[in-house]
């Protein structure tokens, strides 16, 4: 509430403009009689004209034809003009009519205009009764000690048996007309802040499915990376704190018993002499029915938006194969067009097209395997002690291990040879791991390697290879191995 902030408010912010507008009266009775009492939540431009005409024509026979000299559709486009926001104009799939509906700062205008009234009965006892019961449901839901939460819950069993007691020896605690006034003034007005959140819910949705298409215009990257990041923000604000209210908030709203539930107790109230007294709107008798149907309107919007994002990511699919398909045409014409003028000299060139040549009879004969014969012994348990340590010693080189420290290598390089990798990362396992690396080797020696890994052996290049070890009686001594050139390419 500083300088800065208020003075930006008073010139951008749609509700505030409302309120300084000379129009003011007009606009805010109007569409509090059209939109807000009867819940209205979108009208056709030719209905919404001829109830404004409607109601200028009445305007102008008590102040004078030059109070309001525009007719009623200009009007309805300078509210919906991008200064004042206070009307959305908006036309729905299919159709060329024009649609309007309230924004949500219209509406909290609207709702600080009637707060202005002066009210017969102003009640507080049910709104400090309210918020001793919300602190008591933040306390209990977020107790995490059983034992508390048992005792509180005995507690409460104990005063809800004294309560039945009391009912049933006669003593019958009614609440008085000014109680119950002043818990049916807030029923009202919460009932009609909630039908103002619906509206404020989908304009949020709508805010969103905007900033996700420009994104998608300005997006550079590939599709997948735009996909994730747009399901991403799709799912924030269903996933925030106002999403998942709205959505408890509504799987509670469509049990059929609460709905039944709520049309018993608004017919039980209503009929009170105390509330029938305060004259309360017709529509309060079907707040619960708006409520759905706000909330189905809603949910509509939302399943539209994300149909007509569908599209959109549709069309730009179109249009990047529409793309290639002219590429690969204009490809095509160039072709076409130098087909009589063929280029001198080498074109290209094209490795290996040699066939290789196997003759039948250059295959070696079948050779059968020798079968071995199994001798019928019966094995007799020896006495002796043997020494099963070796049994725990016997080495397992990790091939998986040492394919990563190959891949590794070959992300900083096109290749490496087994000495310049050795030299990074050692032999652990001494000659089994140096056999493991040539197995790997031998694995990638084709087209067919295995993940992609590839290697080369170059003959005319003796390397020598050289780990430590140790020896019989443990003492530590550097072995060597000469071998070929092996190369790992990518």
């Amino acid at each position: 509430m500083d300088h800065a902030t208020l003075f930006t408010l008073r010139d951008r912010h749609p509700a505030w403009r409302l309120l300084a507008s000379p129009h003011a009266p007009l606009v805010g009775s109007f569409l509090h009689r059209v939109f807000v009492a009867p819940n209205v939540r979108v009208m056709s431009e030719a209905d919404l004209a001829e109830a404004l005409e409607d109601e200028l024509f009445s305007l102008r026979e008590q102040s004078g034809a030059e109070a309001y000299p525009k007719g009623a559709r200009d009007y309805l486009n300078d509210w919906a003009a991008p200064d004042k926001g206070w009307l959305r104009k908006f036309y729905k799939p299919g159709t060329d009519e024009a649609q309007f509906d309230l924004t949500p700062a219209t509406e909290k205008a609207i709702a600080w205009l009637l707060s202005l009234t002066e009210r017969p009965f102003v009640g507080t006892e049910s709104r400090l009764l309210t918020l001793f019961a919300l602190l008591e449901q933040i306390s209990a839901g977020t107790e995490a000690d059983p034992i508390k939460r048992v005792a509180d819950l005995r507690s409460k069993r104990d005063e809800l048996d004294a309560e039945i007691a009391r009912v049933l020896a006669g003593d019958l605690p009614l609440l008085d007309d000014t109680a119950v006034k002043d818990r049916f003034q807030q029923f009202q007005q919460l009932a009609r802040e909630l039908l103002a959140d619906f509206r404020e819910v989908e304009h949020n949705f709508r805010l969103l499915d905007r900033k996700v298409r420009e994104k998608i215009a300005l997006w550079e990257g590939a599709k997948g990376a735009l996909l994730d990041e747009i399901m991403g923000e799709r799912d924030a604000i269903g996933d925030s704190d106002q999403g998942r209210s709205f959505r408890a908030f509504w799987d509670f709203l469509m049990s059929s018993r609460r709905q039944e539930e709520l049309s018993e107790r608004l017919d039980q109230v209503l009929a009170l002499p105390a509330v029938a007294a305060l004259a309360p709107e017709p529509r309060i008798r079907r707040v619960h029915h708006d409520w759905l149907e706000a909330g189905e309107h809603t949910q509509r919007t939302v399943a539209r938006l994300s149909q007509q994002l569908r599209r959109f990511l549709d069309d730009r699919a179109f249009l990047e194969n529409r793309r290639i398909l002219d590429l690969l045409r204009g490809i095509e014409s160039k072709a076409l067009g130098i087909r009589e003028a063929a280029p001198s000299g080498t074109v290209m060139h094209i490795d290996a097209m040699g066939a290789d040549v196997e003759l039948p009879l250059e295959r070696p004969l079948f050779t059968p395997s020798v079968k071995p014969r199994l001798a019928d012994l019966a094995l007799v348990a020896d006495e002796s002690d043997i020494d099963t340590a070796r049994l725990f010693e016997q080495i397992v080189v990790d091939k998986a291990r040492l394919r990563s420290a190959v891949r590794r290598a070959l992300r900083r390089q096109p290749q490496v040879t087994l000495r310049e990798l050795l030299d990074v990362e050692p032999l652990h396992h001494g000659l089994a791991e140096l056999v493991a690396y040539l197995e790997l080797a031998h694995a990638g020696d084709g087209s067919d390697a295995p993940d992609g890994l590839r290697a080369l052996v170059d003959e005319t290049v003796e390397e020598p290879i050289r780990w430590q070890a140790h020896d019989a009686a443990g003492e530590a001594v550097t072995r060597e191995a000469r071998l070929p050139r092996v190369i790992f390419t990518r």
